[in-house]
């Protein structure tokens, strides 16, 4: 596990999730929101994502979590090694985009450029969150099937999927470490 993707619909914990991931992994975390969009929200100009994008993939380690755009999603999804769907219910989706919502009245949301607007990318993500289910979703589950056979794939529909994911890590990285 070297070069990770995390991807999945909108308020799926994908950020929550790689912190803790590169916390207990050690690898480079960088989130995609944090990539494409300044400070304040303003967002990078489209070719600049794309090069920083590009760089990214070039590097031996990374966690990326996110989806940016469909072009450098999948572009990042042949780099990796390690592929992790968040794929919960829709519903799910929606109250964790409503309770980031919430939360982000008062701090910060995790992944997200320092002074994001919160109002904004929450109905930014409440307007993707149908369409990635019915668009990306069919195309995510496809996606994963076929790189079962040459990655690590890692489907995960549950919070509590997630939550034991997260705690099998540190022995499967002892026991790579021992072989």
């Amino acid at each position: 596990m070297n070069k990770v993707a995390i991807f999945g619909n909108a308020g799926g914990g994908k950020s929550h999730l790689a912190g803790q991931l590169a916390e207990l992994t050690g690898l480079p975390l960088h989130s995609l929101d944090q990539i494409k969009y300044r400070p304040g929200g303003g967002e990078v100009p489209h070719q600049e994502y794309l090069a920083m994008h590009a760089e990214l993939l070039q590097q031996p380690r990374w966690i990326i979590d996110g989806f940016g755009c469909v072009s450098s999603a999948w572009q990042r999804f042949a780099a990796a090694d390690t592929l992790i769907y968040i794929d919960l219910p829709l519903a799910r989706h929606f109250w964790w985009v409503t309770k980031r919502l919430i939360k982000g009245v008062f701090v910060n949301p995790e992944g997200w450029p320092k002074d994001s607007p919160i109002w904004q990318g929450s109905l930014n993500s409440y307007r993707v969150l149908w369409l990635c289910h019915r668009k990306l979703t069919p195309k995510y589950r496809q996606l994963i099937a076929d790189a079962a056979q040459s990655k690590q794939v890692l489907h995960l529909t549950s919070p509590k999927a997630i939550k034991t994911f997260l705690q099998r890590v540190p022995n499967e990285l002892q026991m790579d470490r021992s072989a």
